[in-house]
């Protein structure tokens, strides 16, 4: 199929936006199983392919397609070009090549283009196994004998995850304070049904069961009562139980001038017969960590191994954990982490076969985020191990997890798991990729399989290979791209005043700089003037203007510009509009779809939290002359049509989601920059107006798309 003027279904007010939501919804839950290559390598709002696949085929097929036919077809836009600005972790790339298509991205954030490099460039299973069984062998055994132990019947046995627990030190008394939020150190993700948990002595540092919900307790070791729910830190402020001293745990830890000391008080044990037990740290464990010390300092003093030693920059996302003296990046490490870590990753150079050790630097890069003292634990019934990452934030842990870094079969976050978990499942996706179908558990194959093949060149001679795959690493404002060689740019840009990715990205960087694939960038940072994210609206509209001017550029007269986006404020809509406009563009329509699962961290603690994505298609601002512009009553009537279909299809609306897709639809009324305002003075109230004035007859989702022959 040729790019035509002709309107795309995308355009259309009769997208079926109620099928990819479905889709989105489906996905969501298991975004890793469902679309494994986009999760070889941690990267924030990653987007949803399923939801990715429905733009591309909606910007290529015409207003009387029927998409839930096409999108389980095969299809093969041989010439066609797209180009992602703001690749993140690579759905658009990686939906555009099983389409067919020629796919660009270019990300300004190395650790981004590391992970879309590993992901779809030249991995063979057969040489993935090969370097895994070679350092299983190599120095898998010496990993896991840092973590052995003792059971509580005195036998041998591997040590699932030590429990340690930040401290401070008494401004009055000068004794030092375990700072436990409460003593209950673990407990099942689904209480109701299993409310057994594991409760912590404040007196003689025993480990026994209890209750859930338990707000009185006595030692069965020392006969010690006490409320396992009260621990010495709450929010702010630590409790001296000594001097009965109330103190702010910042201020303490201030004076310090360096990172908090942790003490290593407990551990949860696997038996040689499988079975789990909390013990608390004995004094052999205790000796066994301070070797590990004495060995780091032996191993790095002899160059034996190489430890990050960038710092942090003050920002945003990093000035909390800089306040708990946290300056340098191997300080998110305890000593045994760092010892098991550079062992592994010493270990993963001396891979032979490139690829093959790409690909495990990346997982290793990927292991980092579960074995920090950020890393916390989540219990049981669920994966036990936590990430850094799970509030967006780099947020200090009081009472840190440390897992195991190689692992056993019954880890969470380590190496030997995830190997299986992320790198096998990305390769078996590659060979045959799958599109999940509805609310029902089943896929079809209907793509053809990558090509693991990662152009060499980016092409700035519009040169471009069929189904080709190009990626680069730099400003998205200058590409080099040639005037008008891409059809298609589709993508998902940064969001207004939030999340800082560099920032976090920092963090594995530390890490990657020293030596994985040539990186781009080789100072202390990821972090780049250009970099679309910024806390003042002007400035950020004018950086996402710049990127919009460049896909003006590089774009076709008939090509489109689609892309995602969903912001709660004014101001993120305001200068998203300037950004457009500003850049020749014109928004031609909008599309409602459903966004990351509605119990993810940031969503769940939002009083009107976005569960929607506005989909914004865009057209040249000159071949649009002729178009005669929709009213505000036309925008409003569209919007109200768009939520009653979402009403119908069974999906809750926040007042945000409704807010998001009227703002959505004005933005069609625009025709100049300074538009906006005046087109949103009454939002609110039109909200409130969009409301269904009836009860809508909803219909239960349903419960399998039919798939349709190709």
């Amino acid at each position: 199929m040729t790019a035509t003027t002709e309107a795309r279904l995308i355009e259309s007010d009769d997208f079926p936006f109620e099928f990819l939501s479905h889709l989105a919804e489906r996905e969501s839950w298991r975004k890793e199983i469902h679309r494994p290559i986009y999760h070889v390598h941690k990267w924030w709002a990653k987007r949803l392919g399923s939801v990715f696949r429905g733009i591309l085929l909606g910007c290529q097929l015409p207003t009387s397609a029927n998409l839930a036919t096409e999108f389980y077809r095969s299809h093969a836009f041989a010439g066609q070009t797209v180009f992602d600005p703001f690749m993140g972790s690579g759905t658009t790339v990686g939906e555009a090549h099983k389409l067919g298509f020629t796919a660009l991205g270019r990300d300004i954030n190395p650790v981004a283009v590391e992970a879309v490099t590993t992901a779809l460039g030249p991995l063979s299973e057969h040489e993935l196994q090969a370097a895994f069984a070679q350092l299983e062998a190599d120095i898998a055994p010496k990993i896991r004998q840092l973590y052995r132990s003792i059971d509580k019947r005195g036998r041998p046995c591997d040590v699932l995850y030590s429990f340690w627990v930040m401290q401070a030190t008494c401004p009055d008394c000068s004794r030092v304070v375990d700072l436990f939020p409460s003593y209950v150190i673990a407990r099942n993700a689904y209480p109701d049904r299993k409310p057994e948990v594991q409760v912590y002595c404040p007196n003689c540092g025993d480990i026994a069961p209890g209750l859930h919900g338990d707000d009185a307790a006595t030692c069965t070791e020392c006969g010690h009562p006490f409320d396992p729910s009260t621990g010495t830190a709450r929010g702010t402020k630590g409790h001296c139980g000594s001097c009965n001293c109330d103190f702010k745990i910042l201020d303490v830890i201030a004076q310090q001038k360096t990172r908090p000391a942790f003490r290593l008080y407990g551990k949860l044990v696997l038996t040689k017969d499988g079975r789990k037990e909390y013990l608390r740290a004995t004094a052999d464990d205790l000796a066994a960590y301070e070797q590990c010390s004495v060995e780091l300092r032996r191993a790095v003093e002899a160059g034996e191994l190489t430890l990050p030693d960038l710092a942090l920059e003050y920002g945003h996302n990093t000035r909390q954990a800089m306040g708990y003296g946290f300056t340098s990046w191997h300080d998110f490490f305890n000593d045994r982490q760092l010892l098991a870590l550079g062992w592994l990753r010493a270990a993963i150079l001396k891979i032979d076969d490139l690829p093959a050790r790409c690909a495990m630097l990346t997982l290793f890069s990927g292991v980092l985020e579960f074995n920090n003292l950020f890393a916390s634990y989540k219990g049981e019934g669920t994966g036990a191990v936590r990430h850094m990452f799970s509030h967006h934030i780099l947020k200090p842990e009081r009472t840190p997890i440390e897992a195991n870094v190689w692992g056993t079969p019954k880890s969470s976050g380590s190496f030997s798991t995830l190997f299986p978990s992320r790198l096998l499942r990305a390769v078996q996706y590659r060979e045959q990729p799958t599109e999940v179908n509805g609310h029902s558990g089943e896929a079809r194959k209907c793509s053809p399989a990558f090509t693991g093949r990662i152009e060499p060149q980016w092409p700035t001679n519009g040169d471009l290979a069929p189904r080709g795959i190009y990626l680069s690493c730099g400003d998205s404002s200058i590409t080099g791209l040639a005037d008008q060689s891409i059809d298609l740019v589709v993508t998902d840009p940064p969001f207004f005043d939030n999340v800082h990715y560099s920032e976090l990205a920092d963090f594995f960087f530390a890490w990657q700089q020293m030596g994985s694939r040539s990186q781009p960038s080789s100072g202390s940072t990821t972090r780049h003037l250009s970099e679309v994210q910024d806390a003042d609206a002007d400035k950020f509209a004018e950086k996402l203007q710049g990127v919009f001017r460049e896909c003006h550029r590089v774009l076709r007269g008939d090509g489109l510009l689609v892309f995602s986006y969903h912001h709660s404020r004014h101001e993120g809509w305001a200068s998203l509009a300037k950004a457009i406009l500003g850049a020749g563009f014109l928004v031609v329509n909008s599309q409602p779809v459903k966004a990351e699962m509605s119990v993810a961290t940031p969503k769940s603690q939002a009083k009107e939290p976005i569960q929607f994505d506005i989909i914004l298609v865009c057209r040249k601002r000159d071949t649009m002359a002729h178009i005669v512009p929709p009213t505000e009553s036309d925008a409003l009537a569209s919007a109200r049509k768009k939520l009653l279909r979402l009403y119908a299809e069974g999906f809750s609306l926040s007042l945000n989601d409704r807010r998001i897709v009227l703002l959505g639809q004005l933005l069609t009324l625009l025709r100049a920059p300074d538009d906006f305002e005046s087109i949103a003075r009454h939002i609110d109230d039109d909200i409130h107006a969009l409301a269904p004035s009836e009860p809508v007859r909803r219909r239960p989702p349903p419960q399998k798309l039919l798939f349709e022959d190709a």
